[in-house]
């Protein structure tokens, strides 16, 4: 079973549905089920679509030979959202948490299989101010619970997506210049090592322990071009599958987003 996790900034561009500009020059491209098709993963969990489905053409809403999940957000349109495309149809969907300031910008989806329940979900980000870190905090905290709840009635979790937290110096290029700034700071980075703590493990550590593997770069300065990047998207999972997992790796050479494609398989 292959399972891919991707920030794609926006889903309408990275299907070829709004045009892009670049050097001046207008197109379009449909990046994406380009790569499902030549990819061809079981799952595909999308972050920050930036979209609901009723904006995407008919024909460009669903993979074909994939169902689809979207869950947009309801507070501000053009903002967050995410979906998940997956050729086995889930035992049970859902897309909240009871909490409504989480649960109205659409950042969670969660499709439970025989064997575990994946979430797919667009933590915050905090760039924005002390009111969004806190936001973001909260966040980290309110589905920590829901986890743990999960747990204790026996399911075996995947948490993929975009956390917008490096968790270690090494998951970053510049760390010392970033130790203030949202995405690095000491408050959100806990919040990783509570998920180690509690026994939750980031895949792709158990195959490479290795620095400058990055998953997001900003559009400034030449920041991929220069591999200045954040390793920010993971796939956690419990330790229930941890010897299911045969491979956990990033996909930098992907193109259609300032993300790269992160992939998980198991046996």
């Amino acid at each position: 079973m292959k399972i891919i996790s991707w920030n794609v900034n926006g889903i309408r561009s990275v299907i070829g549905q709004n045009a892009r500009t670049k050097f001046g020059k207008s197109y379009k491209k449909n990046y994406l089920h380009k790569y499902i098709e030549e990819e061809q993963p079981d799952i595909i969990c999308i972050q920050e679509t930036k979209s609901e489905p009723e904006q995407i053409n008919e024909e460009l809403r669903y993979p074909e030979g994939y169902h689809g999940y979207y869950h947009s957000c309801r507070r501000k349109k053009g903002y967050s959202g995410v979906v998940t495309y997956s050729k086995i149809k889930p035992i049970n969907v859902y897309t909240e948490i009871g909490i409504e300031k989480f649960d109205e910008e659409g950042r969670i989806i969660a499709t439970e299989f025989d064997d575990f329940v994946l979430f797919n979900i667009y933590f915050p980000n905090g760039t924005s101010g002390q009111e969004r870190i806190d936001f973001k905090l909260e966040f980290y905290d309110a589905v920590f619970k829901h986890f743990e709840e999960l747990r204790k009635q026996g399911k075996e979790l995947i948490i993929c997506g975009d956390y917008n937290t490096a968790h270690k110096p090494i998951d970053l290029a510049r760390p010392k210049e970033n130790e203030k700034n949202s995405g690095f700071l000491p408050e959100e980075r806990v919040k990783l090592d509570w998920m180690i703590e509690h026994g939750y493990i980031d895949s792709f550590r158990m195959f490479s322990e290795e620095g400058d593997q990055y998953t997001w770069w900003s559009n400034r300065g030449r920041a991929r071009e220069n591999n200045v990047g954040w390793r920010i998207d993971y796939h956690m999972i419990t330790p229930g599958l941890k010897d299911k997992v045969m491979k956990s790796y990033h996909q930098p050479d992907a193109k259609g987003s300032d993300h790269c494609p992160i992939v998980i398989e198991f046996s």
